[in-house]
């Protein structure tokens, strides 16, 4: 929770935030965001997803131009990430795209560790074309093919 400025440039760290769903037991971590002029950036750290609809709504509020997100763990489905989980962590990543100024959101982390993770998030890249955003996975904003999908 803590914010620093380097010329016209903010860094800002939030509070801690669950690593995942309400009360998880694997910790706490922190978001970043960036922001120059009206440029802003987010890097949403270990939210897996996110799951939480509060978290959902904070993105949206700081209404970021490039947005970091690690995905759900489609890796761990059946495991520890249930329908109801993923469903919610959909449902708040398309209102995410529906609501905010986000042009450009990147997913990273989580999402890309197994090859289902495209059909198991279809909804949110679908929803990324209608809404004229673009969503890449790290790997093809790089130009590169994830490499769970590379044969």
């Amino acid at each position: 929770n803590r914010e620093f400025k380097f010329g016209r440039t903010d860094i800002r760290f939030t509070p801690a935030l669950f690593h995942g769903i309400e009360f998880s037991r694997v910790g706490w971590v922190f978001a970043t965001v960036i922001k120059r002029g009206k440029r802003k950036f987010i890097h949403s750290s270990d939210l897996d997803g996110p799951i939480i609809e509060d978290y959902a709504d904070w993105i949206i509020r700081e209404n970021p131009e490039i947005l970091i997100l690690d995905g759900p763990m489609t890796y761990m489905f059946g495991y520890t990430l249930t329908r109801t989980t993923l469903g919610r962590t959909i449902e708040n990543v398309i209102r995410i795209l529906k609501e905010s100024s986000v042009k450009l959101m990147i997913y990273d982390h989580h999402l890309p560790r197994e090859r289902k993770f495209r059909e198991r998030t279809r909804e949110v890249w679908e929803t990324g074309k209608r809404e004229g955003k673009e969503v890449l996975t790290a790997a093809e904003y790089l130009g590169k093919v994830p490499v769970v999908l590379q044969k």
